[in-house]
């Protein structure tokens, strides 16, 4: 449930019918005992278990792959911020079926719009190109035998996408270095902390982003840095919490409702300097002054 509308929107688009599930503290996503009780829930009614990786930390792929195997359920993560990032050693996004990636214009790498589908089933990966490209048969006149859609980039964006590739470890080492900056100045700040990093996660720390418990609240954050013409954002705010989404199951409790409530986005480009750097955390300071 915590993710953006993007996650959602394509079960939608299938006629289907979503079941979002609470997140966790440890990983800030998926929560595999949740997943359970969805499944003990609804049996062989799921068809899908689609994982989202939020801002770059895997969810723990291990206990979600194994109930998913037990039930014999597809898994398709959503890797839209997770370009870079990795689960023991092993790339988000290549643990189930198909992986997802964005190059929206805010993503690690951007092709100013767009995305990647990954899996290690060639034959599924060609039947999703064929559909892309408006399903044209291999004849030598225009022959459509099947529905097809205009789902692809142009080779333009798509050559800015490879380009940038090559850079995705220093913009990984750049997002790191601006997550450990913020969390060296503002983490001994009363009631901050920074989100879970462990021993088996290995983050793209694509947005830096802390949680606030005390006097000083997220909105606090981001009106000041405002009024000094600094962006920063709240937390998604939890599907099953959409106007459009209310009418579908939850399964859960307030994990991800607590995230959004007390969750703020801080700024995480990767050409901002120590002294961006500086000023951003001065003016969060002062907010505890």
């Amino acid at each position: 449930t915590l993710t953006f509308s993007a996650t959602a929107n394509p079960i939608i688009y299938q006629n289907a019918t979503p079941v979002f599930i609470d997140s966790d503290y440890e990983t800030w996503n998926m929560d595999p005992k949740v997943l359970e009780a969805a499944f003990e829930k609804y049996g062989d009614k799921v068809k899908a278990v689609l994982v989202v990786h939020l801002y770059g930390l895997s969810a723990d792929m291990d206990k979600i792959m194994e109930i998913c195997n037990k039930y014999d359920v597809t898994v398709i993560e959503d890797a839209a911020e997770s370009l870079g990032a990795y689960y023991k050693g092993k790339h988000t996004g290549t643990f189930g079926e198909f992986g997802v990636f964005s190059f929206n214009g805010n993503k690690i790498i951007t092709t100013s719009g767009g995305g990647m589908l990954v899996s290690d089933d060639e034959e599924k990966i060609k039947k999703v190109r064929f559909w892309s490209t408006q399903s044209r048969d291999a004849a030598r006149h225009y022959q459509h035998s099947e529905l097809g859609f205009n789902y692809r980039m142009s080779n333009v964006v798509a050559g800015i996408g490879r380009g940038q590739l090559k850079v995705l470890d220093q913009r990984v080492a750049k997002k790191k270095y601006i997550f450990e900056f913020y969390k060296r100045e503002l983490g001994q700040l009363e009631g901050v902390k920074f989100m879970p990093i462990n021993d088996w996660n290995e983050p793209n720390y694509w947005l830096s982003v802390m949680t606030l418990k005390g006097k000083v609240r997220p909105l606090d954050v981001m009106v000041k840095l405002e009024e000094e013409n600094i962006e920063s954002r709240p937390v998604w705010k939890p599907m099953h919490m959409q106007p459009f989404f209310a009418k579908y199951d939850y399964v859960g409790g307030d994990v991800s409702e607590k995230l959004f409530e007390n969750g703020v986005c801080l700024p995480s480009d990767t050409k901002m300097t120590d002294e961006d750097l500086n000023r951003i955390c001065s003016i969060i300071k002062g907010l505890w002054s």
